[in-house]
């Protein structure tokens, strides 16, 4: 395990529109508001048809292929993520959520893409005084939280 201490900065509450997309709104966001580290709360709606993270296909592989599947409906959605800068110095979210339709669940991350329906509620709040970041690990890919 690693960690660093960070302190707490600006607080900001968001009110996504429909149709916004995660990540792209709260990246763009953070970089409006020279945001580079973050915790972000979501609660909202999300569209048919986005596409969640649900997985590997192969949790042995090297350099996993990750496994995505879209919204069959509209759904309930509560997440959960960060946001770090990555080896470009960009605002990069890591939002994992879980989305609920008639008594269904899906969770996964939202990197490739949610859409919010009708309404999303986020409070995003900076971490300052921290040099974490994101760096893209060669064994597998990923891009992986470091902390110097």
């Amino acid at each position: 395990m690693q960690y660093q201490e960070a302190k707490p900065g600006r607080i900001f509450v968001l009110r996504l529109e429909h149709g916004e997309s995660l990540p792209d709104v709260i990246e763009q966001f953070a970089r409006e508001q020279n945001i580079s580290r973050a915790l972000v709360h979501f609660l909202g709606g999300a569209d048919t048809g986005s596409k969640v993270v649900v997985g590997p296909e192969d949790g042995a592989a090297t350099k996993p292929k990750p496994c995505v599947t879209g919204l069959w409906g509209t759904s309930e959605a509560v997440g959960i993520g960060t946001v770090f800068p990555n080896e470009d110095g960009l605002p990069k979210l890591h939002l994992h959520a879980a989305f609920g339709r008639k008594g269904d669940t899906i969770t996964g991350c939202t990197r490739e893409g949610v859409q919010v329906w009708q309404i999303g509620e986020v409070i995003i709040l900076e971490l300052l005084e921290t040099k974490a970041q994101r760096k893209v690990d060669p064994k597998t890919g990923f891009e992986l939280l470091e902390l110097e």
